[in-house]
């Protein structure tokens, strides 16, 4: 089978499952494997008239089409679109249109954990890699209920769960959306702002002094921890900043957003890991992936 994926996380997950020789295009932003990279590219950044996070959802590109069809794929996984409008027809629409009713076409468009979970045994029915998805989905849950099992025995020994705010965007401030609020509680903390199963909605940093959490995340959609930390060097704070409790007490934290929170693919499992450390450091030891992270200075 000739599988193009026009998702960073549908590249992920074919990886995950043994599919990589069946990968033959990707996208401009798969760089997860790292094999994955050699691929033929299909795609570029496209400038969409959405702000904030949505302008660099995975549906923000440009396709070409001469390089897709060339490629002759049997299967091709494509984004949804996100919540904020985008320049041009979904991907989905766009591919079918160029290949034709022959070639299968799987939109993947998870908004919760277990969305993510059925997606991966969504590729694995459409590539004959059943038995495959459904091993790595029971490795996936197992690693969620250890996790899951820890926190609550927390919680029964007296240990409190730590009010947080993730952000999405960092200039105007996005408070986090989808699966990322989900992860916060999987991991132990009660997320403030953020809706589950939403898109990544507009706040602003009064609504963060309002709410004054205890920690902070900040994982600007679509960006490694490079380009995370650089983000958070340009980013305006507001004069209140240094009066929030997270930011004195140095529980302001900066992810690698692109690898364990932005992509609906396995490693979300490794983004909770993280999650649950940062929260509670005495019941979670080294399980945070040690390039997934940085405190960052008030």
């Amino acid at each position: 089978m000739r599988i193009v994926s026009l998702l960073p996380a549908a590249t992920e997950i074919a990886f995950a499952l043994g599919l990589g020789d069946d990968v033959v295009g990707i996208t401009h932003a798969c760089d997860y494997p790292p094999e994955a990279t050699d691929r033929p590219v299909v795609t570029a950044p496209a400038t969409v008239r959405a702000a904030g996070p949505a302008a660099l959802e995975p549906s923000a590109f440009a396709l070409d089409l001469g390089a897709l069809v060339g490629l002759a794929p049997d299967l091709v996984l494509v984004p949804g679109r996100p919540g904020a409008p985008l320049a041009g027809p979904p991907p989905a629409v766009v591919a079918r249109e160029a290949l034709g009713p022959q070639v299968s076409i799987v939109t993947l468009a998870p908004t919760s954990l277990e969305g993510i979970l059925h997606a991966i045994s969504t590729v694995g029915a459409m590539t004959a890699a059943e038995d495959e998805a459904l091993g790595l989905v029971e490795i996936l849950r197992e690693r969620l209920a250890d996790v899951e099992e820890t926190v609550a025995e927390r919680r029964a020994a007296g240990v409190r769960s730590p009010r947080v705010v993730a952000l999405e965007w960092l200039d105007p401030p996005f408070a986090a959306g989808r699966w990322f609020p989900e992860q916060v509680r999987r991991a132990g903390g009660w997320e403030l702002l953020g809706s589950e199963g939403e898109p990544p909605l507009a706040t602003s940093w009064d609504a963060l002094g309002d709410v004054d959490p205890e920690v902070i995340l900040l994982a600007p959609a679509g960006l490694h921890l490079r380009a995370t930390l650089d983000a958070v060097r340009r980013a305006p704070r507001p004069g209140s900043w240094s009066r929030l409790r997270a930011v004195r007490e140095g529980r302001v934290f900066a992810l690698d957003g692109a690898a364990f929170v932005g992509r609906p693919g396995p490693r979300v499992i490794d983004g909770i890991e993280l999650l649950a450390e940062l929260f509670d450091p005495d019941a979670f030891v080294d399980v945070a992936p040690s390039d997934g992270w940085r405190p960052v200075e008030g």
